[in-house]
């Protein structure tokens, strides 16, 4: 399958899980539905689709969709300037997530699903099971990462101003600026 086409794919798939969740959105909203694969090329393993709501110099706040046991690669929102680092609230609107932080109790195992050849890009082991009505608030300047269930999930981020340009990653073999079809839209 070509990147357009797993880039289409992955687009009908979220819209999919929007409506299930009952998200009303505009046409022009699903019409900027991003798809995201971190340049990693494998959008069923690593990526999320989004919806920027509003991202200004006060806050930001997204719609994001995952499919099935799609993962955001570990990353931070380091400080930029006098802000100390993004800070966000992820809360599940349907579906459940696995959230992983360096904060908190480290465990040895995870339940999160990993290839074997990624596994030294993911650090962060506390992890925070959310199911659809629940939330977690990571601080800046701290890495960490997501994991969807078996249905997938449908969240809404609502953060510090989002400066995705400065996001550092674990992984080096992500690629910040394009999205699936290489879009040229910043990624979270």
């Amino acid at each position: 399958m070509t990147g357009k086409a797993m880039e289409q794919t992955a687009r009908s798939q979220a819209l999919v899980l929007l409506e299930q969740a009952h998200i009303q959105l505009s046409e022009s909203e699903k019409a900027s539905l991003d798809v995201i694969d971190f340049g990693l090329g494998d959008i069923g393993r690593y990526g999320v689709q989004l919806i920027e709501y509003v991202n200004n110099d006060r806050y930001c706040a997204r719609q994001l969709v995952f499919l099935p046991y799609q993962t955001i690669p570990e990353h931070m929102h380091p400080p930029v300037g006098e802000d100390p680092g993004k800070v966000e609230t992820f809360r599940v609107v349907w579906g459940s997530v696995l959230a992983y932080t360096e904060q908190g109790e480290q465990s040895g195992q995870r339940s999160a699903r990993l290839a074997e050849e990624d596994e030294a890009y993911f650090h962060a082991r506390h992890e925070i099971p959310l199911e659809a009505g629940e939330q977690c608030t990571i601080g800046g300047n701290q890495f960490h990462w997501f994991q969807a269930g078996e249905r997938g999930a449908v969240v809404i981020e609502f953060s510090s101003p989002a400066r995705d340009r400065f996001d550092r990653f674990r992984d080096p073999r992500v690629v910040r600026e394009t999205g699936a079809a290489g879009s040229g839209k910043e990624q979270p």
